[in-house]
């Protein structure tokens, strides 16, 4: 996302033989406030959604509004160049973009990087990915390929919002080359070009809407329709088609083609001149539908993009923009000028540094990017963002931009003593220099280097650490079973089925563990392990190994030949169904003598294979916790469907959600009416539970469980089942 475009002022004196006399002027790019007044509303959109998407669910688009700008502002200045010199300098025009965009992006992420560096040493390691790529302008190719678009929201992720510079950086400086060729063709052919790049444009549209994966996005082994695979590389498809430069250009090329029919000093010079009534109600359509959009379309890629936003909602966001651009750089409109007022002036002209320095002070604020700000914290952040984007723009950009940043040194070499004359900071010329003169100056160096170089050393030099949810949800995983596949069995299980194996009639304990039947000696069989680690849920060699008890005989030769058996494995007394916040507690919920059966980003419907799948093996037993619906809405028919395969188990307790999100209320109606119609059933009220945990229980996203939180949780259900809870879950918190 850019700022203003530099626009030229003047044209070259000398015509052509055979140009007409005002062909120059035709030519011009004017300056058009209006385009700033639209950059406002933009980026104040934006920056909204950022805070706190609840305010404004489809605020995400204003980035979608400035793709058209940019495209219809730098194909104008290419032609009009084109049009006056019969050329373009293609090397002044990315010198040009190197001043206008470079300066406020590595001044941001110095800073950033200092403030990381001395308050968030932890995320360095992420950190160094991101800069690397912010300074090659590559973030968008970088977060497809990790994994870390905007859906990632448990990390520290300070530069995510620089996806949307690097498109546009890619597009200045692919665009003028197909340019160079296109403006030889002339006037006329520029303007029939316009027509095929609408149609690329729609073109782009459909084949997003063909390839757009619609429903509740989860882990690739969950849904692996979800992605693309590059070797063993998944890349989300709703990341790519937000975030790819492809994907995108569909804005950038509508934004190309308005500008080769659409030239502001032509279209006052003709028939057009006198229709400003009827471009303002084409504006005011623009603004409507706009509007319209950004209250009511959502986007949360958690479960999946809005199936309107690729399906045709881009393109339509995209054709209002072009409505109001046309509006706005209509002299005769009454738009213009309402667009064109000081607040909106000020903002627009700065939108390139609130759009730079909004987003890391919102996660400096917040420390996790899918937390949303309070509206006292949002208030807070606009000050400081406005403030360090005035000071950038008036002593970084702007005058890096004008050529006239090396002054205020010079004239402090100039001035004399400490601040000038007197110490007024001002030289024998009457010329002011930096602050403090030559001290001031020699020690700011000083302190800004130094700085610089222990911020690019502790960068260097971090370790590469994930964010500390993930951490605790990876330490979880052994205590996770796939009942589908493995026998999960614990030693409660086997005192309930009354088992006669003389290797597993041992003494039990409430701290109970995964224990393999089979197994000789009463050490777990390797291949249990890697049952419960294979991501793809393929584990039949394990499970043959349990299952055969000569498996470990290598001189068997059936042992190597024989086929899986086929023997059906155990009920599973205490089955716990859930998702990541499940997982959290599932250490806790095994010495409980569950069996646990949860995975990162589940679906309720995925959980809702798991249990018809032991339903339909008779392997359900006596209880069975679900804890479903963090990741996406409920779907109302899963759940019953969930029901009727409980209806044997006597004990069921599901649980509410507790997640900030949009569909946390409507879940928790449905599990509640769910609890209410089957005598079997309970609730277990965890989103009005969860804040009486006393002590450290919840992590920053407001989500997952620490430890104590996963021991409170732990005790709830017990109580709620009337089963015995061992001391190591009374402990206090570590």
């Amino acid at each position: 996302m850019s700022g203003p475009v530099d626009v030229a002022r003047a044209a070259r004196p000398s015509i052509r033989g055979g140009d007409r006399l005002d062909r120059p002027q035709l030519s011009q790019v004017p300056y058009l406030p209006g385009l700033d007044g639209i950059r406002a509303l933009a980026v104040v959109a934006v920056m909204v959604y950022h805070a706190n998407s609840d305010w404004l669910a489809g605020g995400y688009l204003g980035v979608e509004v400035f793709f058209v700008i940019s495209g219809y502002l730098i194909t104008l200045l290419i032609i009009a160049e084109h049009e006056r010199t019969g050329g373009f300098d293609l090397r002044d025009f990315w010198i040009r973009r190197a001043k206008r965009l470079l300066p406020a992006v590595f001044l941001m992420m110095l800073l950033l990087t200092v403030w990381v560096a001395l308050f968030e040493r932890d995320a360095l390691g992420q950190l160094r990915g991101d800069v690397i790529a912010g300074v090659l302008y590559s973030s968008n190719w970088y977060q497809i390929w990790i994994g870390a678009g905007y859906s990632a929201g448990s990390d520290f992720a300070p530069l995510r919002h620089l996806w949307s510079l690097a498109v546009e950086e890619q597009f200045y400086l692919l665009w003028p080359l197909a340019m160079l060729v296109f403006v030889k063709a002339g006037s006329r052919k520029i303007a029939r070009l316009a027509i095929w790049l609408f149609l690329a444009a729609v073109a782009i549209n459909v084949l997003i809407a063909l390839v757009d994966y619609s429903g509740p996005q989860q882990t690739p082994e969950l849904t692996p329709e979800a992605y693309w695979f590059i070797g063993d590389r998944p890349i989300s498809k709703p990341d790519f088609l937000y975030l790819s430069t492809f994907t995108r250009a569909g804005g950038l090329l509508l934004g190309a083609a308005f500008a080769m029919v659409w030239r502001p000093n032509a279209i006052m010079r003709g028939p057009l001149a006198s229709k400003g009534r009827l471009f303002d109600v084409l504006g005011g359509v623009g603004i409507a539908v706009l509007g319209i959009m950004a209250v009511v379309v959502t986007f949360d890629p958690s479960v999946g993009v809005h199936d309107f936003l690729f399906n045709g909602g881009l393109f339509v966001t995209g054709l209002a923009s072009l409505a109001l651009v046309a509006a706005v750089t209509h002299r005769g409109t009454v738009l213009a000028p309402a667009l064109s007022n000081p607040v909106l002036l000020w903002i627009g002209t700065r939108s390139y540094g609130l759009y730079l320095y909004h987003w890391p002070i919102y996660q400096i604020i917040r420390n996790i990017a899918a937390n949303k700000l309070a509206f006292h914290e949002f208030v807070l952040a606009m000050v400081v963002t406005c403030v360090i984007t005035e000071a950038s723009y008036r002593w970084v950009e702007t005058p890096i931009r004008r050529g006239t940043w090396r002054n205020p040194f010079r004239r402090s070499r100039r001035s004399g003593g400490v601040g000038g004359v007197g110490g007024s900071g001002v030289d024998l010329d009457g010329q002011r220099g930096f602050p403090g003169g030559r001290p001031a100056l020699v020690g700011g160096a000083v302190v800004g280097v130094a700085l610089t170089v222990f911020a690019g050393a502790s960068l260097a030099t971090a370790e590469l650490r994930q964010n500390e949810v993930a951490e605790e949800l990876a330490s979880n995983q052994d205590n996770v079973c796939d009942v589908l596949v493995e026998d999960c069995s614990t030693d409660d299980d086997a005192t309930d089925d009354d088992a006669t194996d003389p290797e597993s009639s041992g003494s039990v304990d409430d701290s109970a563990t995964v224990e393999d039947d089979g197994a000789s000696e009463g050490v777990t069989d390797p291949g249990t392990d890697e049952a419960a680690d294979d991501p793809e849920g393929e584990a039949s060699d394990g499970v043959a190994g349990l299952d055969d008890p000569s498996a470990d005989d290598a001189t068997d030769p059936a042992a190597t030949t024989a086929p899986p058996t086929t023997a059906a494995l155990p009920p599973v007394q205490r089955l716990a169904v859930g998702d990541s916040v499940m997982l959290g507690a599932a250490e806790e919920l095994e010495q409980l003598g569950f069996a646990v059966d949860a995975a990162e980003s589940r679906s309720f419907g995925n959980g809702l294979d798991v249990v018809s799948g032991l339903q339909d093996t008779d392997r359900l037993g006596d209880y069975v916790v679900v804890h479903l619906g963090t990741n996406g809405p409920i779907d109302t028919a899963e759940l019953d469907q969930m029901m009727t395969a409980l209806q044997s188990v006597p004990n069921v307790v599901l649980v509410e959600n507790d997640v900030d999100r949009d569909w946390e209320a409507g879940n928790n109606a449905a599990l509640a009416a769910a609890a209410a119609a089957n005598p079997n059933a309970q609730l277990l009220y965890w989103s009005g539970l969860a804040g009486d945990c006393s002590g450290d229980c919840i992590y920053n996203d407001g989500i997952h469980l620490k430890s104590t939180g996963a021991r409170y949780y732990s005790r709830l259900l017990a109580g709620l089942l009337g089963l015995d809870v061992p001391e190591s879950l009374l402990e206090p918190a570590s």
